[in-house]
């Protein structure tokens, strides 16, 4: 199983939105390097739901819940893959919040501030998992 961060911008779609759909198809990735992460995900592999723009913060966990990425029926050029919620972090886990954090020295979220889709190991993705469910 892998682990994977997605950004998505709040004012587009929110964690709580998609606590509430249950599902949601992850579209309109416009970026090679994302659309590549993409189509490596599995069913079953872990996401970091972050919220981009004014919060930037990690606020739950959802879950590749496709059989894999498939193409864009609006071009094939592009991938979409299904995910669905899994947890609502008690607390939000804020960019500053990781930044502040040595651990996480070498996150792609740090170095690579535009990327909306990127892979996460797993010790960082479980570190973050517990700093959302403390609280």
């Amino acid at each position: 199983m892998n682990h994977w961060l997605m950004k998505e911008e709040p004012k587009k779609y929110t964690f709580d939105e998609l606590m509430k759909d249950g599902k949601r198809q992850w579209t309109k990735v416009k970026n090679y390097q994302a659309r590549n992460f993409i189509r490596e995900m599995q069913k079953g592999d872990l996401v970091l739901f972050y919220a981009s723009g004014d919060v930037k913060a990690v606020q739950g966990v959802a879950k590749v819940i496709s059989d894999g990425s498939y193409p864009s029926p609006e071009d094939d050029r592009w991938t979409w893959v299904d995910i669905g919620p899994v947890d609502k972090f008690d607390k939000e886990v804020t960019l500053k919040d990781i930044k502040a954090d040595e651990f996480f020295t070498g996150l792609k979220l740090i170095r690579q501030t535009r990327l909306s889709v990127m892979p996460v190991e797993p010790d960082h993705f479980d570190k973050m998992l517990a700093m959302g469910k403390s609280g």
